[in-house]
């Protein structure tokens, strides 16, 4: 299903649920409501409206910055593998070409393997971590004579080093929820309160309480579905797709 259908879906589900409810309230009670409640209802309402938005703002603020992350992180951790390729070229004997036949099969693995279970947040398993350990092995290995080669080398282990810092980042962003039960409960709870307190608001007709309602129930719906897209960074309306690690194979000439 298109991520627009479905945002419409939700908002237009919210705001029917508010319409019916807030036309119960007034067909149950008075066509206009309590107008003396007004000051009472509305110092309650910026209360926890108030509060509800502060909630909202702090996590859709968060996630955003774990996307925003997590896709920098992506290239950075396919430029340093580039990086280590492009340094022990530099070495004696094989270790060139070995080093970028490891990169290329690490991406082929990054890419074929592992990206399809991190849109279903799921655990990535299989020989990611080993073609690494291989990796680095490799450049260890590796004899170097001179201050030239001694500083390829040094490098392509400091590159190594970013490899594999930023592949436990993104793993971890792929498995972990971005929001928790409790964060959730508090989210639509407190989204559920914010509407209902609306109907005790009094002074206007039915049709534009219906209105403002199913207005406000909308928008706030709007919001959760956003958040609920930004949770993971590598699905839903926030999908960062492999285009980094396609880049780095290309740079390795295995395209």
């Amino acid at each position: 299903m298109s991520i627009y259908l479905n945002g419409l879906i939700w908002v237009l589900s919210a705001s029917v649920a508010a319409a019916m409810i807030g036309y119960l309230v007034r067909r149950l009670g008075q066509d206009e409501g309590w107008p003396s409640n007004n000051d009472a209802a509305g110092q309650v309402f910026t209360i926890v409206c108030g509060l509800q938005a502060v909630v909202l703002a702090f996590v859709l603020v968060t996630l955003f910055d774990t996307v925003t992350d997590a896709r920098e992180g992506v290239y950075r951790e396919a430029q340093a593998l580039v990086s280590v390729s492009w340094a022990a070229d530099a070495l004696p004997g094989s270790t060139g070409d070995e080093a970028r036949e490891l990169s290329t099969q690490y991406v082929r693995t990054v890419i074929d393997g592992e990206w399809p279970v991190m849109q279903q947040s799921g655990q990535v398993d299989g020989p990611g971590w080993a073609q690494l350990d291989r990796l680095r092995a490799t450049v260890l290995q590796a004899p170097a004579d001179g201050e030239f080669q001694e500083d390829r080398k040094t490098e392509a282990i400091t590159q190594l080093g970013q490899v594999y810092q930023e592949r436990h980042e993104r793993l971890t962003r792929a498995f972990d929820r971005g929001v928790v039960a409790v964060v959730w409960f508090v989210l639509i709870l407190g989204n559920v309160v914010c509407v209902l307190l609306t109907n005790l608001f009094g002074g206007t007709k039915l049709f534009p309480h219906i209105v403002l309602v199913s207005t406000l129930a909308g928008a706030l719906a709007l919001l959760l579905f956003a958040i609920f897209q930004l949770q993971n960074p590598f699905s839903g309306g926030s999908r960062i797709g492999p285009d980094a690690f396609l880049w780095a194979l290309e740079r390795l000439g295995r395209s």
